[in-house]
This record gives structure tokens, sequence and C-alpha cells, in this order.
């Protein structure tokens, strides 16, 4: 599955503002080695590098095109490099002092099992910090299920897109935190983002959660189904005198490990 970068900072004011929720948590001092799991463009994993400038900060992603945006970025900011790698193959090193997982690991099936593994890897003291979009069950995405899964789509889309069980809630992520021996914390926050334009919501999804579909079907077929699935977004959120609302639950969960 192919990223554009562009398209994913296209709403960079409502994607970031999640990210420093969830760092603003992480209360490390002075961190050896930080790693940014799923960095995408990397704007973001460059300010853990400005925030601990003595450590080591390393974003990790397996997006060909999101790296190359991000590379610019390791050429001005001291400490910062990027990594092409899979998050289901990674493992934290004996110096890992941080690890931050930001609107990534809904891609990656069997995450729980993952972080399990990552916890108990990594060494006293560490931090492991993480937050997943918990918008499965909303319009913008149980419409799109309905839409794949109906006769005209389901024979090309069948299996393409995962419904509610792809994240956990807070509670399994702090459980699986406190049983790894974490100070842990979870919780959950709905964001009512104020979108402008024309098919706002339609604009955001193209960014995430439609490029499975986008990657599976030729450019008559998407043009086809984005314009099903657009009048059905315009019908879910309407658009208002100040825009359209299009509310958004995030779930986070930071932990330090005990010892």
């Amino acid at each position: 599955m192919k990223w554009d970068p562009a398209k994913y900072v296209q709403f960079d004011d409502h994607r970031n503002r999640p990210f420093f929720d969830l760092t603003g948590r992480i209360h490390a001092d002075r961190p050896a080695r930080v790693v940014d799991l799923g960095c995408g463009p990397g704007n973001l994993t460059a300010s853990l590098a400005e925030r601990w400038s003595e450590a080591q900060v390393v974003g990790l992603d397996s997006s060909a095109e999101m790296l190359a945006r991000a590379a610019r970025l390791a050429e001005v900011v001291p400490g910062l490099s990027f990594e092409q790698a899979d998050i289901a193959t990674w493992m934290p090193t004996g110096e890992t002092d941080v690890v931050v997982s930001n609107a990534a690991l809904q891609w990656v099936p069997g995450h729980r099992d993952l972080m399990r593994r990552w916890l108990d890897a990594l060494r006293p003291g560490a931090w492991f910090a993480l937050q997943v979009p918990g918008n499965f069950n909303a319009p913008s995405h149980s419409l799109m299920r309905e839409l794949a899964a109906s006769d005209r789509w389901s024979g090309k889309l069948g299996g393409v897109l995962r419904g509610g069980e792809t994240v956990g809630e807070p509670g399994d992520y702090l459980n699986i935190l406190l049983d790894a021996g974490y100070a842990a914390d979870a919780w959950e926050t709905s964001y009512q983002q104020v979108l402008q334009g024309p098919d706002p919501v339609l604009e955001w999804v193209r960014g995430t959660a439609l490029r499975p579909v986008m990657g599976v079907l030729g450019s008559e077929d998407a043009g086809r189904f984005e314009s099903e699935y657009a009048a059905a977004l315009r019908e879910a959120y309407p658009s208002g005198p100040h825009g359209t609302v299009f509310p958004f639950r995030r779930i986070f969960a930071v932990g330090r490990k005990r010892g």
C-alpha cells in the first residue's frame, strides 16, 4: 500500500494534536535512544529530537514515500535519523529508553502481542507510549465497510477492510502495561474537529483509512466507489455554518517500566 505524504499532512493541525497530547505524558529526563514506530513524514519525530537534544532519535516506517520526505529533516536536525523497517519484525535494543507509536499500530495485525514482547524487552526505567484511532465504528468507517460489502463491491473488496476489533480499548492497553510491570496510564479523547471545504471527511480518509480500498481498485472503479461513499458521508456529516464537524475518538496509553 503506497502512502501520499502530502495528502497525509493536509490536516496536520488535527493529526498532530494527539501526538503532543500523548508525548506530553512521557516524563523521561535524558534518554539515550528514542524510537518512533511508524514515523510517517517525520515532522513529529523531529519534535522528539528537538525535545531531547542529546538523544539518538530514530524514526521507523515501512513507506519509502514517507521516508523520502522525512530524510530532509534528518539533514538539518541533530541526532535525528530514519530507517525503513517493518514494525511487525522490530524489537527494541538494550539502550532504548523511549518508544513512541502514534497512529500506526492499527495497521499492524496482532500488535497487542507485539506490544507485550516490546514491553518485556525494554529495560527498567524505559517509557512506552501509544496512540491509536478509536473510530473504527464511527460512520466514516462503518459506511465504508457497508459499501465495500455491498453486492456491487464485495467481489473486489471482500476482506480488505477491518472493523472495531482492529484496536483495543483503553483498558486493554492499560492492562498490558500493568501486567508487564509498568506504572501506566490510559485514556481516550474525542476531538470535535471542524473541517473546511467540499467533502472534507472524504479528503480526510483519503489520507488514511481509504487507502487500502484505493490500493485494490483501478482508477475507474476507485472514482465510482469514492462518489458513492462521498454521498453517504455528506449525509452522515452535514456541513454547517462553521464547517463540517468530524468527531474523532483517539485511544492513548503511556507507561514507565518499574525496577
